[in-house]
């Protein structure tokens, strides 16, 4: 079970999330794989950055820049232990692939709710310089 929601922040909170993380001042981290170690990527396709905004008790001092996007999914009551979301920040030709095999575009401002303990994987993208998401993991 999944729902995607298009156009899931009006333009002016979208382009306030996108351009506080898309800019020369925000730090990423690497991570020299996409999926597993396992992996047979050619090296340019075969690689990630993160950058965690919370973990255990550390809160990123730019976490501020969700709260709309946290507000918003408040009101969503799932059955699951574990849930999950996808906000997407550019259009590319990029996608979430699902257990059932269903395929979720990269379009700018969506939002995927979905079960990420099933198994889920993610893609690069050809088209553009990068594939930008934020991931949330909740309970």
């Amino acid at each position: 079970m999944y729902e995607i929601i298009d156009n899931f922040l009006t333009e002016e909170k979208f382009l306030k999330v996108k351009n506080s993380i898309l800019n020369s001042e925000f730090s990423w981290n690497l991570t020299p794989w996409v999926s597993n170690l396992n992996e047979n990527l050619k090296t340019t396709s075969s690689y990630y950055f993160t950058h965690v905004f919370y973990s255990g008790l550390y809160v990123d001092p730019n976490s501020h820049i969700f709260i709309d996007i946290l507000y918003q999914s408040e009101h969503i009551d799932y059955d699951y232990s574990h849930k999950g979301a996808i906000f997407y920040l550019n259009t590319n030709n990029g996608f979430t692939t699902l257990e059932n095999g269903t395929k979720v575009e990269s379009i700018q401002n969506r939002l995927l709710l979905f079960d990420p303990s099933k198994p889920h994987n993610s893609t690069t993208c050809t088209d553009d310089k990068c594939r930008v998401n934020v991931n949330f993991n909740y309970f």
